[in-house]
């Protein structure tokens, strides 16, 4: 089971059946125009088993479009799937949710203007779903504000998720194209960028950010 990471410019990551997190090499800056104050204050959840997820055996039908609507106790936001650029991982994100995998987890790393990374059961930034996909990213993908994509550890091939996400506050993160790119949010950035403050120096999260739930929609 291996650290996600998440290196700036000029440098590669990686994401594992533990997903997890790492260390930048960008300087944390708050994003202005962002409250922590809309936040509602929350107990920590108790953090779950690592792995033990099915994976799905197939991608999802085509023609439908699939949101991924996140409750957190700052709000709620959208994300619509890149089922195009990421089927393995679109169909694997749609059954994790509906299996409650994201439920009660938390946001367990915030760079302020870079990202929030969430999607760890073990709240401790190396755990996943048991299993892992590979989306291999375009040659020029753009990690720009509001895409989200999928967190790796710095051994793993180009593409590789587990269950970790990342969603990106800075205007430009700079990002090598490492990690599957698995949509964007569609609606509530507000609430990406309130959450997006809530960092510390150590990229940790200065309150519980929690995931309440994660809901499958089609459209």
């Amino acid at each position: 089971m291996g650290i996600a990471v998440l290196l700036a410019a000029g440098c590669g990551g990686d994401d594992d059946e533990g997903t997890t997190t790492a260390a930048t090499e960008t300087t944390a800056t708050e994003t202005s125009g962002s409250s922590a104050t809309e936040c509602t204050q929350v107990d920590q959840p108790a953090a779950k088993p690592d792995g033990g997820a099915t994976p799905p055996t197939q991608d999802l039908p085509a023609g439908t479009a699939y949101e991924l609507v996140f409750t957190t106790n700052c709000g709620t936001f959208t994300v619509t799937l890149d089922q195009e650029t990421a089927p393995k991982t679109s169909a694997s994100l749609v059954a994790l949710a509906r299996a409650g995998f994201f439920d009660d987890t938390i946001f367990h790393r915030i760079v302020p203007g870079f990202v929030i990374q969430g999607g760890d059961p073990t709240q401790t930034g190396t755990g996943g779903p048991g299993y892992s996909t590979v989306d291999v990213p375009p040659a020029d993908a753009a990690y720009t504000k509001g895409v989200v994509a999928m967190a790796k550890t710095e051994t793993e091939p180009p593409g590789t998720s587990g269950s970790q996400f990342f969603v990106v506050t800075a205007d430009n993160s700079d990002l090598t194209a490492d990690y599957a790119i698995v949509g964007k949010v569609t609606a509530g950035l507000d609430v990406v960028e309130r959450i997006g403050v809530l960092g510390d120096a150590n990229q940790q999260p200065t309150q519980p950010v929690v995931i309440e739930s994660v809901t499958v929609r089609e459209t």
